[in-house]
């Protein structure tokens, strides 16, 4: 190598090794302004940290919270020790109810607690044995057929529109489930009628209907997508439309007949009476069933909400929001809980369950079957408060309607003021207190949001708004997922 090139990557190594540390140096510093500049620009800065962890101190008393908050559930370290003795199952007035039911691992909860207020009402008529049920399977099989039905039905409806558009997107996350409310409880058995237990027994696939319902599901989206495409093509009709539609719910058919047996088209019941004596045996088809012991007008019930978000007296309807096509949406007038406490009250003084949903996990304690905003004392566990009221709650996503049950009693007051209320749940009879619910007046209030009444139970002023024209609310409004 001669003298030249040596001095040449002599030199070259030397620039290199400069811009190095210049680069280097150039990068510390403008790590640090970043670093400076963190809490200006919307992220932790380390001064902003250290404020922070000035807010968790070293004491002793600090160091045994966390050794104990670690290893345990601040739920149950939250447990109000004082308030345990609050609890009280003496009622003022209370509707006979009949053997608690179960829906198990499934979604049913509507279901159940549409047709416990009819089986209640059955037993008491026509003498029956406590135990008696209408089959759930029954229904909740043409329930997903409907259901599949209207989803497949708005794929053709709403083929012009892109796959971008928000009704088509929702559409295709929601293509069925198992949940519901009370209108669909109507239209079904309206449609289809009623069948004792015995008749259509449940299956696994009915208490445990996740992984079904998902098959179904995956298989709607598929054939959502043909028959999109099907719509758009030139001189396609809708009787074409229609035979294919039908063709892919035969599908569904087959899937719901392997997996929960066949309803019923005709079948032969021994009546029994309270005491199990068998009374009549007879053969019915599922209407004729329904006509005989339970045929309801469900065009007198009327379901009324409490929404703090929303205007009150107003009616409001949810697109989409029905199980079957060719029924109803779900529609309810906006009342303030002091318009509806009093009805329910009516109602249960003339022996008379209700629909009712409400928030059901906030505050509960499940081993008792309580539910009481004291029951819980998460302000003094955590050093902080939790301050939002119910219209904050609903606003932010915080709260809810999210499980159905039967409103069966009530505690009034000398002064006719409600202390607390009971539901009948479907969770079993060794849920709760013996299957059973209680909640206190102020958890009512503040969590309950929706009951369907028998129009007799409503007064005449507040009838009359129900005859308004509802405001229309999108599917997607996150206050009225289906109940579970």
């Amino acid at each position: 190598m001669t003298t030249n090139k040596i001095q040449y990557n002599m030199k070259t190594k030397k620039h290199i090794a400069l811009a190095l540390a210049m680069t280097l140096a150039a990068g510390g510093a403008m790590a640090q302004k970043k670093t400076s500049n963190e809490g200006q620009n919307g992220g932790i800065s380390t001064e902003m940290l250290n404020q922070m962890k000035k807010g968790y101190g070293s004491s002793a008393t600090d160091r045994a919270l966390r050794n104990i908050m670690v290893n345990q559930s601040p739920k149950k370290l939250a447990m109000n020790y004082e308030n345990a003795t609050k609890f009280d199952a003496n009622f003022s007035h209370r509707v006979v109810s009949k053997a608690i039911t179960d829906q198990k691992s499934s979604g049913r909860c509507w279901m159940f607690t549409g047709m416990n207020v009819l089986r209640n009402q059955a037993i008491r008529r026509h003498k029956l044995p406590e135990n008696f049920q209408f089959s759930q399977a029954y229904l909740f099989f043409y329930d997903q057929l409907e259901k599949s039905n209207l989803f497949l039905q708005a794929m053709i409806d709403t083929y012009k529109k892109p796959m971008t558009d928000q009704e088509v997107e929702w559409l295709f996350k929601n293509p069925i489930g198992d949940g519901g409310q009370f209108t669909g409880v109507a239209n079904l058995i309206d449609k289809y009628g009623l069948v004792p237990a015995e008749a259509m027994p449940e299956t696994y696939n009915t208490n445990n209907t996740s992984a079904i319902s998902n098959l179904i599901a995956l298989k709607l989206r598929e054939n959502g997508l043909q028959l999109r495409e099907m719509a758009a093509q030139k001189g396609m009709t809708a009787a074409k439309l229609q035979q294919q539609k039908t063709e892919m719910l035969a599908t569904i058919y087959r899937m719901l007949a392997l997996t929960m047996g066949e309803p019923p088209a005709q079948f032969t019941w021994q009546q029994k009476d309270a005491s199990g004596k068998v009374v009549e045996t007879s053969t019915y088809t599922p209407m004729e069933f329904y006509q005989k012991f339970a045929k309801t007008d469900f065009s007198k019930y009327y379901m009324v909400m409490n929404d703090p978000t929303r205007e009150y007296y107003k009616v409001y309807e949810i697109q989409y929001d029905r199980h079957v096509y060719d029924g109803q949406n779900w529609r309810y007038l906006n009342l303030p809980i002091e318009d509806i406490a009093p009805m329910c009250i009516a109602s249960i003084k003339d022996s008379t369950m209700m629909y009712f949903s409400c928030d059901v996990g906030k505050f509960l304690d499940s081993e008792k079957g309580f539910m009481d905003m004291n029951n819980f004392d998460y302000e003094s566990l955590m050093g902080t408060t939790f301050g939002m009221d119910k219209k904050q709650r609903v606003s932010t996503f915080a709260s809810g309607s999210s499980h159905a049950m039967t409103l069966c009693a009530v505690d009034l007051d000398q002064e006719g003021k409600p202390i607390k209320w009971m539901v009948e749940n479907s969770w079993g009879v060794n849920s709760g207190w013996q299957g059973n619910l209680i909640m206190t007046n102020e958890w009512f209030n503040e969590y309950m949001f929706r009951v369907v009444l028998e129009e007799k139970y409503i007064p005449a002023n507040i009838r009359a708004m129900m005859d308004q024209k509802p405001v229309m609310l999108p599917a997607w409004d996150p206050m009225f997922a289906p109940e579970e």
